[in-house]
């Protein structure tokens, strides 16, 4: 094969620029909000209920759109797509930034999810079409995962610093300018593709699915102040059994359904997404109270607790690139057992902080986490791509990462809802985290026992198995 022109290398070269820097502003938006939830709470008077929202409100969004977001980006065309996000996500975020109230926070919140669920995919997929040779391809999506993690690694300092300097709506209107950029450049340098053969849109699975998580997350992060025997409650729980149920039944008969229930049949494919949906749980519902934690228990500055919280994101930036790579030496079932075992072990670390607890003493037990997780993602994401054929690689890796949104949708809701019911039964704020972060611990260390088990048996137990696909995730994920 001949190598393209310098033309056509140049014009690539702006392509993974501009797609890379769209999933950096994603990226950017996940860590950057949790270092501004203090001030939110401060400013817009509202309680912790409130918070989950800002964070779930966007978290849902992305988990529920992202896979109609790929299929909407090959149909209509991946250009148009990803500028379609841009706006969407730029125009959301100036929304946020002027939000007279909760209420309008939460959303411009969905707005962004939604433009979010647009953007990744599109972005990713514009990249992989561009770069045709498999070298070139896995060299310029490292690129793009590699400025996902800068993204990441950004938020909690840039956090910090823009809100300690004008207040949390700074944190959304630097997106104003990143977005111009973005559609401008966007505009002038990337070229239009689609997939002919795309599959057609799953409207009825797409509407199921947000309706269905989105009453189960209100009652779990309503229940708390509502009451959890309240008929509002009761009633929501029951309209997510009934339109869930209702999901499974339509997924099952549609001809191109978003979720195809036929590869839950594959036994590595369904141990490893339902591993990742409690990752999902663990390190989002986890992180959420990162920040809380030193500006309410310890009285640390929100800039000092935005670089307070950075051993678990850096741990996982570093870390992450490496995972692979031990996966495909050592095989899944033990890099997924030993990255959860050492995330869950952290966690319980943490549930014994207190407020007089020196930060030399805490900053190792976040790094232990960051490290935990990051050693399990990328198997978790191989091992499930693996289960498939070939050619259903994409869809594998996008439900991976749908299942590990949803665990971070109902991470915020359940471990919230555990720091209520400790307060309202008495308890401090400070006893609340604490039982919220040995929940979380204790739920990551059954499921590094439940993976060693059935990981075992899916993929065999002394031979490592083949290497772990470099699949980095196409949304936030955290």
């Amino acid at each position: 094969m001949t190598s393209a022109s310098p033309v056509a290398r140049t014009n690539r070269a702006a392509l993974l620029a501009v797609t890379c820097l769209g999933q950096f502003m994603v990226l950017l938006d996940n860590t950057i909000v949790g270092a501004a939830l203090p001030d939110m709470q401060r400013r817009l008077h509202t309680q912790l209920t409130g918070l989950q929202w800002i964070v779930d409100a966007y978290v849902l969004l992305v988990a529920m759109l992202l896979l109609s977001g790929g299929v909407f980006a090959d149909r209509f065309g991946r250009k148009k797509i990803f500028l379609a996000g841009v706006v969407v996500f730029t125009a959301a975020s100036g929304l946020c930034s002027v939000a007279p109230s909760i209420g309008w926070l939460i959303t411009g919140r969905v707005l962004q999810g939604i433009g979010a669920a647009a953007l990744s995919p599109a972005s990713l997929t514009l990249l992989t079409a561009a770069y045709p040779v498999a070298q070139e391809r896995v060299r310029a999506i490292g690129l793009w995962a590699g400025f996902s993690g800068i993204g990441l690694a950004a938020g909690p300092v840039a956090g910090g610093v823009l809100v300690e300097a004008f207040g949390w709506p700074a944190i959304f209107l630097v997106n104003l300018p990143v977005g111009a950029v973005l559609l401008v450049a966007g505009l002038r340098v990337l070229d239009e593709s689609r997939n002919p053969n795309a599959p057609a849109i799953d409207v009825p699975g797409t509407v199921l699915s947000v309706l269905g998580v989105g009453a189960l997350t209100y009652g779990l992060i309503e229940g708390g102040s509502r009451g959890w025997t309240s008929p509002v409650i009761l009633g929501s729980f029951a309209a997510a059994a009934v339109v869930l149920a209702a999901f499974v039944i339509v997924e099952g008969r549609v001809s191109a359904p978003m979720l195809p229930l036929r590869l839950f049949r594959q036994r590595l494919f369904t141990v490893s997404n339902t591993a990742m949906v409690v990752v999902g749980f663990a390190l989002m519902g986890s992180s959420f109270f990162f920040s809380q934690f030193f500006v309410y228990v310890q009285g640390s500055s929100i800039l000092r607790a935005g670089v307070q919280t950075l051993p678990a994101t850096l741990a996982m930036v570093v870390v992450s690139p490496f995972a692979g790579r031990l996966a495909a030496r050592y095989g899944f079932r033990i890099m997924v057992t030993t990255g959860l075992a050492l995330a869950g072990a952290g966690l319980l670390a943490l549930g014994f902080v207190h407020a007089d607890t020196g930060y030399g003493n805490v900053w190792w037990r976040l790094a232990i986490v960051g490290i935990g997780f990051a050693l399990t993602l990328s198997p978790l994401t191989g091992a499930a791509i693996q289960s498939v054929a070939p050619q259903e690689g994409g869809l594998a890796s996008g439900v991976s990462s749908t299942t590990r949104q949803i665990g971070a949708v109902l991470g915020v809701a359940v471990l919230g809802a555990v720091v209520r019911s400790r307060q309202s039964s008495g308890a401090s704020f400070e006893d609340g985290l604490t039982s919220a972060f040995i929940v979380a611990g204790i739920v990551t260390l059954a499921t590094a026992a439940f993976t060693a088990l059935w990981l075992t048996r899916s993929t065999g137990p002394s031979q490592p198995t083949s290497p772990a696909p470099r699949v980095r995730e196409t949304t936030p994920s955290r």
